[in-house]
Protein backbone atom coordinates (compact mmCIF):
# COMPACT_ATOMS: atom_id res chain seq x y z
CA UNK A 1 0.00 0.00 0.00
CA UNK A 2 1.54 3.35 -1.00
CA UNK A 3 2.40 5.77 1.78
CA UNK A 4 0.11 8.75 2.32
CA UNK A 5 1.85 11.91 1.09
CA UNK A 6 2.88 14.35 3.81
CA UNK A 7 0.45 17.22 4.32
CA UNK A 8 1.25 19.97 3.97
CA UNK A 9 4.14 19.15 1.64
CA UNK A 10 7.61 20.33 2.63
CA UNK A 11 7.56 22.67 -0.38
CA UNK A 12 4.47 24.56 0.88
CA UNK A 13 5.09 28.33 0.62
CA UNK A 14 5.30 30.20 3.93
CA UNK A 15 3.98 33.74 4.13
CA UNK A 16 3.57 36.60 6.60
CA UNK A 17 0.20 38.35 6.52
CA UNK A 18 -0.45 41.47 8.54
CA UNK A 19 -3.98 40.35 9.36
CA UNK A 20 -5.26 38.52 12.46
CA UNK A 21 -5.50 34.80 11.74
CA UNK A 22 -7.89 32.31 13.31
CA UNK A 23 -10.21 29.40 12.54
CA UNK A 24 -12.88 31.69 11.07
CA UNK A 25 -10.63 34.17 9.25
CA UNK A 26 -10.38 34.44 5.47
CA UNK A 27 -7.26 36.50 4.79
CA UNK A 28 -6.80 38.06 1.37
CA UNK A 29 -3.36 38.25 -0.21
CA UNK A 30 -2.89 40.89 -2.89
CA UNK A 31 -0.24 43.08 -4.51
CA UNK A 32 3.24 41.79 -5.39
CA UNK A 33 2.91 38.81 -3.02
CA UNK A 34 -0.23 37.61 -4.79
CA UNK A 35 1.45 38.10 -8.17
CA UNK A 36 4.38 35.96 -7.02
CA UNK A 37 2.16 33.18 -5.66
CA UNK A 38 -0.26 33.06 -8.60
CA UNK A 39 1.89 33.94 -11.59
CA UNK A 40 5.41 32.90 -10.61
CA UNK A 41 4.77 29.88 -8.39
CA UNK A 42 1.59 29.06 -10.35
CA UNK A 43 -0.48 28.26 -7.27
CA UNK A 44 -4.18 27.65 -7.76
CA UNK A 45 -7.34 27.00 -5.76
CA UNK A 46 -6.85 24.07 -3.38
CA UNK A 47 -3.11 24.58 -2.94
CA UNK A 48 -1.85 24.91 0.67
CA UNK A 49 -0.08 27.87 2.27
CA UNK A 50 1.52 28.32 5.67
CA UNK A 51 0.67 31.71 7.15
CA UNK A 52 1.82 33.60 10.25
CA UNK A 53 0.61 36.93 11.56
CA UNK A 54 3.09 37.89 14.33
CA UNK A 55 0.16 37.59 16.74
CA UNK A 56 -1.15 34.06 17.03
CA UNK A 57 1.42 31.73 15.50
CA UNK A 58 1.42 29.70 12.28
CA UNK A 59 -1.66 28.46 10.42
CA UNK A 60 -2.27 26.11 7.53
CA UNK A 61 -4.44 27.65 4.85
CA UNK A 62 -5.76 26.62 1.47
CA UNK A 63 -6.28 28.93 -1.48
CA UNK A 64 -10.05 29.19 -1.79
CA UNK A 65 -10.43 31.69 -4.61
CA UNK A 66 -8.14 33.51 -7.01
CA UNK A 67 -8.36 36.58 -9.18
CA UNK A 68 -5.84 38.35 -11.38
CA UNK A 69 -4.36 40.33 -8.49
CA UNK A 70 -5.51 38.64 -5.28
CA UNK A 71 -6.14 35.32 -3.57
CA UNK A 72 -8.53 34.49 -0.73
CA UNK A 73 -7.27 31.95 1.80
CA UNK A 74 -9.39 29.57 3.86
CA UNK A 75 -7.81 28.71 7.21
CA UNK A 76 -7.65 24.98 7.90
CA UNK A 77 -5.97 24.69 11.31
CA UNK A 78 -3.27 26.11 13.56
CA UNK A 79 0.11 24.49 13.16
CA UNK A 80 2.04 26.25 15.97
CA UNK A 81 1.42 28.95 18.57
CA UNK A 82 3.53 32.09 18.44
CA UNK A 83 7.06 31.40 19.63
CA UNK A 84 8.67 32.87 22.74
CA UNK A 85 12.09 34.08 21.63
CA UNK A 86 14.86 34.91 24.12
CA UNK A 87 14.91 38.54 25.24
CA UNK A 88 18.07 39.51 23.38
CA UNK A 89 18.62 42.77 21.52
CA UNK A 90 21.27 43.40 18.89
CA UNK A 91 22.53 46.98 18.92
CA UNK A 92 24.72 47.49 15.88
CA UNK A 93 26.37 50.28 13.95
CA UNK A 94 25.02 50.27 10.37
CA UNK A 95 27.56 49.21 7.75
CA UNK A 96 27.54 49.17 3.97
CA UNK A 97 24.46 47.77 2.25
CA UNK A 98 25.38 44.14 1.50
CA UNK A 99 26.93 43.62 4.92
CA UNK A 100 24.04 45.34 6.67
CA UNK A 101 21.61 43.06 4.84
CA UNK A 102 23.61 40.08 6.08
CA UNK A 103 23.45 41.27 9.70
CA UNK A 104 19.68 41.77 9.49
CA UNK A 105 19.04 38.40 7.87
CA UNK A 106 21.27 36.31 10.12
CA UNK A 107 20.33 38.05 13.38
CA UNK A 108 16.68 37.35 12.55
CA UNK A 109 17.42 33.70 11.82
CA UNK A 110 19.36 33.36 15.08
CA UNK A 111 16.40 34.57 17.13
CA UNK A 112 17.03 38.12 18.38
CA UNK A 113 13.98 39.97 19.68
CA UNK A 114 14.95 43.54 18.75
CA UNK A 115 17.28 45.12 16.20
CA UNK A 116 18.60 48.55 17.21
CA UNK A 117 20.74 50.56 14.74
CA UNK A 118 23.26 52.73 16.63
CA UNK A 119 25.04 55.73 15.14
CA UNK A 120 28.62 56.02 16.38
CA UNK A 121 31.37 58.55 15.66
CA UNK A 122 32.86 56.32 12.95
CA UNK A 123 29.61 55.10 11.44
CA UNK A 124 29.79 55.66 7.69
CA UNK A 125 26.17 54.73 6.91
CA UNK A 126 23.95 57.04 8.96
CA UNK A 127 20.78 56.82 6.85
CA UNK A 128 18.99 53.53 7.33
CA UNK A 129 16.09 52.64 5.05
CA UNK A 130 13.72 51.21 7.63
CA UNK A 131 11.16 49.99 5.08
CA UNK A 132 13.74 47.98 3.16
CA UNK A 133 15.18 46.46 6.33
CA UNK A 134 11.69 45.61 7.60
CA UNK A 135 11.01 43.74 4.36
CA UNK A 136 14.25 41.79 4.80
CA UNK A 137 13.30 40.87 8.35
CA UNK A 138 9.96 39.50 7.14
CA UNK A 139 11.64 37.52 4.35
CA UNK A 140 14.10 36.01 6.83
CA UNK A 141 11.22 35.04 9.15
CA UNK A 142 9.36 33.40 6.26
CA UNK A 143 12.46 31.41 5.33
CA UNK A 144 13.61 30.28 8.78
CA UNK A 145 10.25 29.41 10.32
CA UNK A 146 9.96 32.22 12.85
CA UNK A 147 6.44 33.13 13.97
CA UNK A 148 7.47 36.26 15.94
CA UNK A 149 8.97 39.09 13.91
CA UNK A 150 11.80 40.97 15.65
CA UNK A 151 11.23 44.65 16.30
CA UNK A 152 13.26 47.11 14.21
CA UNK A 153 13.93 50.29 16.18
CA UNK A 154 14.73 53.72 14.79
CA UNK A 155 18.46 54.58 14.63
CA UNK A 156 19.80 56.32 17.74
CA UNK A 157 23.14 57.93 18.56
CA UNK A 158 25.30 56.00 21.02
CA UNK A 159 25.28 58.63 23.82
CA UNK A 160 21.48 58.78 23.70
CA UNK A 161 21.25 55.00 23.75
CA UNK A 162 23.39 54.78 26.88
CA UNK A 163 21.70 57.71 28.58
CA UNK A 164 18.34 55.93 28.50
CA UNK A 165 19.60 52.38 28.89
CA UNK A 166 17.40 50.14 31.11
CA UNK A 167 19.53 49.16 34.08
CA UNK A 168 18.15 45.62 34.33
CA UNK A 169 19.36 44.73 30.80
CA UNK A 170 23.03 43.73 30.55
CA UNK A 171 24.78 45.34 27.58
CA UNK A 172 27.55 43.13 26.21
CA UNK A 173 30.05 45.46 24.56
CA UNK A 174 32.10 43.63 21.93
CA UNK A 175 35.39 45.50 22.23
CA UNK A 176 38.12 44.94 19.66
CA UNK A 177 40.66 45.99 22.32
CA UNK A 178 39.76 43.03 24.50
CA UNK A 179 37.53 41.91 27.32
CA UNK A 180 36.32 38.79 29.07
CA UNK A 181 35.27 35.70 27.10
CA UNK A 182 31.51 35.47 26.70
CA UNK A 183 31.45 32.21 28.68
CA UNK A 184 32.78 33.95 31.80
CA UNK A 185 30.22 36.79 31.76
CA UNK A 186 26.91 36.25 33.53
CA UNK A 187 24.39 37.79 31.12
CA UNK A 188 21.05 35.97 31.12
CA UNK A 189 18.02 37.62 29.54
CA UNK A 190 17.18 40.42 29.39
CA UNK A 191 20.41 41.21 27.59
CA UNK A 192 21.77 43.06 24.58
CA UNK A 193 24.86 42.93 22.39
CA UNK A 194 26.59 46.03 21.02
CA UNK A 195 28.87 45.82 17.99
CA UNK A 196 30.64 48.74 16.38
CA UNK A 197 31.24 50.20 12.92
CA UNK A 198 33.89 49.18 10.42
CA UNK A 199 36.42 51.51 12.07
CA UNK A 200 35.64 50.43 15.62
CA UNK A 201 34.75 52.58 18.61
CA UNK A 202 36.65 55.75 19.48
CA UNK A 203 38.46 56.23 22.79
CA UNK A 204 35.75 58.65 23.91
CA UNK A 205 33.00 56.13 23.12
CA UNK A 206 34.85 53.35 24.90
CA UNK A 207 35.19 55.53 27.98
CA UNK A 208 31.47 56.33 27.87
CA UNK A 209 30.57 52.66 27.50
CA UNK A 210 32.78 51.48 30.36
CA UNK A 211 31.26 54.14 32.62
CA UNK A 212 27.77 52.72 32.04
CA UNK A 213 26.80 50.35 34.91
CA UNK A 214 24.97 47.81 32.71
CA UNK A 215 27.91 47.36 30.30
CA UNK A 216 30.08 44.26 30.33
CA UNK A 217 33.07 44.22 28.01
CA UNK A 218 33.57 41.01 26.06
CA UNK A 219 36.15 39.66 23.61
CA UNK A 220 35.32 37.57 20.54
CA UNK A 221 38.51 35.59 20.12
CA UNK A 222 42.08 36.34 19.06
CA UNK A 223 41.35 37.72 15.59
CA UNK A 224 39.98 41.07 14.42
CA UNK A 225 36.48 40.45 13.08
CA UNK A 226 34.52 42.45 10.55
CA UNK A 227 31.56 44.30 12.03
CA UNK A 228 29.03 41.87 10.58
CA UNK A 229 31.03 38.82 11.69
CA UNK A 230 31.32 40.18 15.22
CA UNK A 231 27.55 40.68 15.46
CA UNK A 232 26.70 37.14 14.37
CA UNK A 233 29.49 35.55 16.41
CA UNK A 234 28.32 37.31 19.58
CA UNK A 235 24.68 36.33 19.04
CA UNK A 236 25.69 32.71 18.44
CA UNK A 237 27.76 32.55 21.62
CA UNK A 238 24.95 34.07 23.70
CA UNK A 239 22.28 31.79 22.23
CA UNK A 240 24.43 28.73 22.93
CA UNK A 241 24.85 29.73 26.60
CA UNK A 242 21.70 31.64 27.52
CA UNK A 243 19.20 31.39 24.67
CA UNK A 244 17.01 28.82 22.96
CA UNK A 245 19.88 26.80 21.49
CA UNK A 246 20.11 24.98 24.84
CA UNK A 247 16.63 23.46 24.50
Amino acid sequence: MPATPAWPPASTPRLFVDQPLGPDSTPVVDGPVAHYLLHVMRLKAGDPLLLFDNRSGEWLGVIADTGKRAATIRIDRQMRPIEQVPDLWLCFAPVKKARLDWIIEKATELGVRRLQPVITERTIVERVKQERLSAQIVEACEQCGRTAIPELAEPIKLPHLLQNWPGERTLLFADEEGGLPMASVAAPAPAAILTGPEGGFTARERELLLATPAVRRIALGPRILRAETAAIAAISLWMAQQGDWRD
